[in-house]
């Protein structure tokens, strides 16, 4: 679009960038000093002179219609290479009339809103105060040295503020279209070419320096990597993005060496010859270019995260989505994008020449999409075209944004379905957040064996005085450490530390000593324990106002904690604190299994006597019965004397033979005795 009251280049250049760029008095009308003269605004140090730089078009670029031939002789086209003026004209006296190439300039090409200007042209410099700039403008005016073949003029100049240490390379572009008219079109590039000067900058500059070592370090890694894998390493897209990060990297270290060589040639360059232009355009078109490198390579580097993070089944369900729902997604695109360059097709031919936003296809594909995001000027449609304007907004938006974008969201959403059903099926895989729970786990196991560990040898300490001498010697000492499991060096190595005085025995002082550095010792482990339960609960409190399942997970990571669940479940590698509790309870196992065993040979032993006594007393009770048969004494009375005395004898007998008398076997004894007297009276 022609803005039709925009000054052209020339007019701006005698009223408002002289004034500008040479400030020549204060506002109360006093002369600059010296020392300030040079600076835009007081604060931005112009380096060097500022450049007007002119592009044009031959007059013969367009081919006039026959019809007009004869009254129109000349014909100027719109900027093109092939259409560009590299002659002379005017008086032809200096390098304002004359074409210098985009080499001998060391320029670029400069895209503008109309065209792409390549980097040469008609070049004229400014002077050093805002009167001899005037002259030279009006040298340039009175020659015309702007006319109708003129396409663009560039207004270039670069200043440095000291303030904040940075560099802007300011072009002002003016575009004269075919049609007419004047485009202004400012570009400020801002720089920081002087990159180490303050503390933080050299702070900086380590940082790049470990930059550097890791690039080449991963560098080497990855060419050992392809050398083993050859083809195969690049079916992994993790490997692909780490090989476009590395050259991304040495592309950066190259710039940034480049860059610091450069500057300090262009500043050296500036103090020797400061009546030249300082030409900063490819240095800056350069910086630009590295931002952009960095940008991809930071950019990428995050989406590396993906490769690592697995805290949760979500990102592993996100994932798993978007693999699985590839191809349907592309298949389904192919469909959207033939609608949706229909549309744009369609609004480009009946607003394109009404609507800034349908002014090319591009512009319309672009605005479709902000369409989509609810960005939309429906006036300017309505005003294109009163009857096709909404027929178009309404069909695009019933069709492409109620049916296709929700066509897309139902199949991730199916997708999605089904992943999260098979994930559930499946066994869990290892997760970096499983990592991280199994080594604070791990940490609080060794923690509380340590204070398990001490707890034991106190009570050791309180129990293993067993004369109540108020003195511990060391056989007492390692018999009750021995009982509880420890192994001989940690037994010898305790005592020893204690046993000041080396007699082998710890005194009420010594033992005080140990009681009070194990308390202490004690104390501390609470002390880490209960910290690191703090920071685990204070985690969780965070996590689940994001989940719902904030509890029970802070229940398994109880469960998981104790050291009991640990052993249980733990899949890592023993310590050797571990190793040495764990042994020192084989021990103790070990210990009572074998105070059980001799107990329950002890019963045996004692079961065996009982039934040798059962035996004997059953061949007593026959002799006892025979003996009576054969005696056959007369009356009552002496068969129960004969009875009473036989089983005081056998009874006698028994108490030598067995170790204890039972008084079940005694009992059962008498209930015979009484037994067989009933029977002797109920014969009688």
């Amino acid at each position: 679009m022609i803005e039709g009251h925009c000054l052209t280049a020339g007019m701006y250049a005698e009223q408002t960038l002289v004034q500008g760029l040479y400030v020549e008095k204060y506002y109360n009308d006093e002369p600059v000093l010296d020392s300030e003269k040079g600076y835009v605004l007081f604060e931005n140090k112009i380096l060097g002179i500022p450049r007007l730089r002119q592009v044009r078009v031959r007059n013969d670029s367009c081919v006039v219609a026959d019809d007009f031939k004869k009254e129109i002789k000349e014909c100027f086209a719109p900027y093109s290479a092939t259409a560009e003026f590299t002659g002379s004209y005017g008086p032809g006296d200096s390098q304002a009339w004359n074409f210098s190439t985009e080499s001998s300039l060391n320029g670029r090409s400069f895209a503008g809103q109309i065209s792409t200007y390549g980097g040469g042209g008609f070049v004229q410099l400014l002077g050093n105060d805002a009167n001899e700039s005037l002259y030279i403008l009006e040298y340039l005016k009175s020659n015309l040295w702007l006319d109708r073949g003129t396409r663009a003029v560039f207004i270039d100049f670069t200043v440095y503020n000291a303030n904040i240490n940075l560099f802007c390379v300011v072009t002002l572009l003016f575009e004269y279209p075919a049609t007419g008219g004047c485009i202004p079109f400012p570009t400020y590039r801002t720089l920081k070419l002087l990159r180490y000067v303050t503390t933080m900058d050299h702070f900086v500059m380590a940082c790049e320096g470990l930059f550097v070592a890791f690039i080449l370090y991963y560098f080497v890694e990855e060419v050992i990597e392809i050398k083993k894998h050859r083809a195969s390493y690049f079916s992994d897209i993790w490997n692909i993005f780490d090989c476009i990060v590395i050259i991304m990297g040495m592309i950066c270290i190259a710039f940034n060496i480049y860059r610091t060589v450069e500057v300090g040639r262009l500043l050296q360059n500036l103090l020797t010859q400061q009546h030249q232009y300082a030409n900063f355009e490819s240095l800056s078109y350069w910086q630009t270019q590295f931002n952009d490198f960095v940008a991809v390579a930071v950019f990428i580097s995050w989406i590396k995260i993906f490769k690592y993070i697995s805290f949760n089944k979500t990102m592993t369900q996100l994932q798993s989505t978007l693999a699985r729902c590839a191809k349907d997604i592309a298949g389904f695109a192919v469909m959207f994008f033939i609608i949706f360059l229909a549309y744009a097709q369609w609004g480009y031919l009946i607003f394109g020449t009404q609507v800034q936003d349908f002014s090319t296809y591009l512009s319309s594909i672009f605005t479709l999409f902000r369409i989509i995001l609810g960005d939309f000027d429906f006036g300017a449609m309505e005003n294109a075209s009163r009857y096709l304007g909404p027929i178009f907004f309404i069909t695009y938006v019933f069709f492409v944004f109620f049916v296709l974008i929700n066509m897309f969201l139902a199949i991730i959403n199916d997708t999605y379905a089904e992943v999260k059903s098979d994930l559930a099926e499946q066994q869990d895989e290892f997760q970096v957040g499983d990592y991280f729970k199994k080594g604070y786990d791990k940490m609080m196991s060794k923690l509380k064996f340590k204070r398990e560990k001490i707890v034991d040898i106190q009570k050791a300490l309180q129990t293993a005085d067993a004369n109540q001498d108020n003195k511990l010697d060391f056989e007492e000492w390692r018999a009750e450490l021995k009982l509880r499991g420890h192994a001989d060096a940690e037994i010898e190595a305790v005592f020893a530390q204690y046993d000041i005085d080396g007699d082998r025995t710890l005194n009420e002082l010594e033992q005080q000593q140990m009681q009070d550095d194990l308390e202490g010792q004690k104390m501390e482990l609470n002390d880490e324990i209960q910290e690191a339960k703090n920071d685990v609960r204070k985690t969780r409190s965070k996590a689940s106002l994001r989940s719902g399942d904030g509890e029970d997970e802070n229940e398994e990571s109880d469960d998981a904690s104790d050291p009991s669940s640990q052993r249980r479940g733990g899949r890592g590698g023993v310590g050797y604190d571990e190793f040495s509790v764990l042994a020192r309870r084989v021990d103790r196992v070990e210990h009572s299994i074998g105070s059980i065993v001799s107990k329950i040979d002890a019963v045996l032993l004692k079961l065996e006597a009982m039934d040798k006594a059962k035996v004997k007393r059953r061949e007593t009770m026959t002799r006892l019965l025979d003996s009576i048969a054969e005696q056959g004494l007369n009356g009552p009375d002496g068969h129960r004397d004969q009875m009473e005395r036989l089983v005081r004898e056998d009874l006698e007998r028994s108490a030598v033979d067995v170790s204890y008398p039972t008084s079940a076997g005694s009992k059962r004894v008498k209930d015979s005795f009484l037994s067989i007297k009933e029977d002797s009276t109920l014969n009688k």
